[in-house]
């Protein structure tokens, strides 16, 4: 049966690399995964899945307002108007906190209506440590979640993501502000709550 998955953790786990390898992984058995990435994801002149470690892979690009249920639908339709026995094999999906709801509901009739497994990765909470609306629903909706664990500067692992503005650590703006290295860095609980970005942040710790 098919299920689900979310996969999600902080800034710089890996997420994109992971769906790099698993749809690299299908194609080499001769499946054909489905990838999707949510539209407000520009930072690559939008279509695009790419890693840290410089590989990348077409993706379809999702608008809030698409019904992803429809999409897929369409996409089964085309491929088995040329080879009836043919199918969707997975849907891959990055950047899946900025889904919206009915997105995830629609994701959840795919599998549970085609039988093909969704995998979505994506954040958990963001620079404020509140829930992404696609998180949300991704940890409600989901049959399996799964961490990828990575490490704050000092060693700990990492479970929250700082915005950094100008070299400062904020706390307050936009939920949704697309960008990359320069503007999150991935903290232990520790030190989000000190606000101390590295181990050359000198800034006196607060009294506990």
């Amino acid at each position: 049966m098919a299920q689900l998955y979310y996969r999600y953790s902080t800034m710089n786990a890996g997420k994109s690399l992971e769906l790099i390898k698993v749809a690299y992984n299908y194609e080499e058995r001769g499946k054909r995964p489905l990838l999707l990435v949510p539209e407000v994801d520009d930072r690559y002149g939008g279509g695009k899945i790419v890693s840290k470690a410089g590989l990348e892979r077409e993706a379809i690009k999702v608008p809030a307002d698409m019904n992803l249920l429809e999409l897929i639908t369409g996409k089964l339709k085309e491929i088995r108007d040329k080879d009836p026995s043919a199918s969707i094999d997975c849907v891959l999906l990055d950047e899946g906190q900025f889904l919206k709801k009915h997105h995830v509901l629609e994701l959840t009739e795919v599998v549970d209506g085609y039988d093909i497994p969704v995998m979505v990765y994506g954040l958990k909470n963001d620079f404020r440590n509140e829930l992404f609306e696609g998180s949300k629903y991704l940890l409600i909706y989901a049959d399996k979640i799964e961490e990828i664990k990575t490490i704050c500067w000092c060693g700990r692992k990492a479970t929250m993501v700082a915005r950094v503005v100008d070299g400062k650590f904020v706390k307050s703006g936009e939920q949704i502000l697309v960008g990359g290295n320069e503007m999150y860095v991935s903290l232990c609980r520790r030190h989000y709550n000190d606000g101390r970005l590295g181990d050359e942040d000198t800034r006196p710790r607060p009294v506990r």
